[in-house]
């Protein structure tokens, strides 16, 4: 793990550190420039941000320091910082999406989750590296480079959410907004040790939305479960720019650790999906709390779970075809992986994308179905390997391809095609000291108890950062 010398408000929750400032036991100032301090010790080597806006950040901790002063009525994040990954717009801010193809020029308003961070009192510190245009799982773009795992230098901190779980796998700061397309936000989570909440479809407003099959999600990146609850309740509502919005935003449950009653099925591999061994071993342990909780599980393998990979490879590239380049510089300019793809999806017919889509909508009806006939949630791996060199789509113990991350990612994506929440939560490290995240999902519209019980596991097996 890197290692610093800066001081503990940047490791702190966000809860708590809102609660320490509505107390006026610590400032907002204090707050940000404890977090600007570790991330000016670590950055240089994670290369996880694309825009540090420090003397915004420091503006808007004044103003938070002198509302407090004031007695105004706090937001529910007053004074805590939080980063946002760089396909959200930030007044001020390019928003790049990690392509030497965008536009540099700055957005003049803010998405409307960032706005909504603002409006509670989030200190904005800039905008965090992704994939180029979110195509991939491994922390690399020809715009910014390769992104550092804050556990190990020279391996990927996955993506394509990439510096928002490496900064929070490093401890600076405690709240990270990122997306999750097939699992953008679990993945990095999983790599870098923390927590990777994707709600429910429409939760959180995604504006513009996405010409990609309605497979994006904005969730939270933390390190504490109940921060992602606390996050998200502020992200969340119903939005005039995007139709797939949901009203009633999200509500918190209860913190009870007791799980009694609940029925959870458990499946190491959803029937077809081949797993590291340290990984399997890792989660298969750890599965082993929710008994000890009072819940009933059982290993199941679902049905719906052989008909994934087939159909998350005809829709995935085809959800970046907007992307395909229009001359040979820009071919040379984009991510060589993604050209890749672009390339093998090229040839697809409009028939087959329209069948593909026919199958996805039945696919997601019977991940409902299989929820609906008794099972409570389902717990998996959050991904197949430990965190791998640079450089690669798969690690070296794997056979290579050109562009198919997909492979060790076979538990993520159901999610997003089926739009149900589900969330990584750290579990244990390899034998080689690397995290390992267990991914806990649930039908549409379960995210409280998603997260009640990621607050129960967490609670009852902490995960210890060095």
């Amino acid at each position: 793990m890197i290692s610093t010398t800066t001081g503990p408000l940047a490791t702190l929750p966000a809860h708590q550190l809102a609660a320490l400032v509505r107390a006026r036991q610590v400032s907002p100032v204090e707050i940000a420039e404890d977090v600007l301090a570790r991330i000016a010790a670590l950055e240089p080597a994670l290369n996880a941000l694309v825009a540090l806006d420090e003397s915004g950040a420091r503006a808007a901790a004044r103003a938070a320091e002198a509302a407090v002063m004031r007695g105004d009525t706090l937001g529910a994040l007053h004074g805590v910082p939080v980063t946002i990954k760089d396909i959200q717009a930030v007044t001020g801010l390019p928003t790049r999406r990690g392509s030497r193809l965008s536009d540099a020029v700055p957005a003049t308003g803010d998405a409307p989750a960032v706005a909504r961070l603002r409006a509670a009192g989030a200190i904005i510190l800039g905008k965090t590296t992704m994939t180029e245009q979110g195509w991939t799982a491994v922390s690399g773009n020809p715009l910014s480079g390769f992104t550092h795992n804050p556990w190990r230098s020279g391996l990927t901190a996955g993506g394509s959410s990439s510096g928002a779980a490496a900064l929070a796998g490093a401890g600076c700061g405690p709240l990270h907004l990122g997306t999750d397309g097939a699992g953008s936000v679990r993945l990095p989570a999983h790599f870098c040790g923390v927590v990777g909440f994707k709600p429910t479809f429409g939760m959180v407003p995604y504006v513009p939305v996405p010409n990609n099959g309605s497979l994006s999600h904005i969730g939270p990146i933390t390190r504490d479960a109940a921060d992602a609850e606390l996050m998200l309740e502020v992200m969340a509502g119903a939005h005039p720019q995007d139709h797939t919005t949901l009203p009633g935003g999200f509500r918190r449950s209860g913190a009870s650790p007791d799980l009694a009653g609940l029925r959870i099925a458990y499946s190491p591999d959803l029937g077809h999906a081949r797993v590291d061994p340290e990984i399997a071993r890792c989660v298969a342990e750890a599965v082993r709390v929710f008994e000890a909780l009072g819940a009933t599980v059982e290993q199941v393998t679902p049905a719906w779970g052989r008909l994934g990979p087939d159909l998350i490879r005809t829709l995935w590239g085809c959800a970046f075809l907007s992307h395909a380049p229009a001359d040979s510089a820009a071919e040379r300019a984009l991510d060589p992986g993604l050209l890749a793809c672009l390339r093998e999806s090229a040839d697809i017919a409009w028939r087959d994308v329209g069948a593909a889509q026919a199958r996805r909508l039945s696919y997601a009806a019977g991940i409902g179905r299989w929820f609906s006939d008794g099972w409570d949630l389902l717990v998996t791996p959050a991904a197949s390997v430990a965190a791998f060199p640079h450089g690669r789509q798969r690690p070296d113990h794997w056979p290579p391809h050109a562009w198919d991350w997909l492979v060790w990612a076979e538990f993520s994506y159901p999610f997003n095609l089926s739009h149900a929440p589900a969330v990584s939560v750290p579990c244990g490290l390899t034998p080689d000291g690397l995290p390992v995240g267990l991914q806990i999902a649930g039908p549409r519209l379960a995210d409280p108890l998603v997260m009640r019980v990621a607050r129960a596991f967490l609670a009852a097996r902490p995960f210890a950062y060095p």
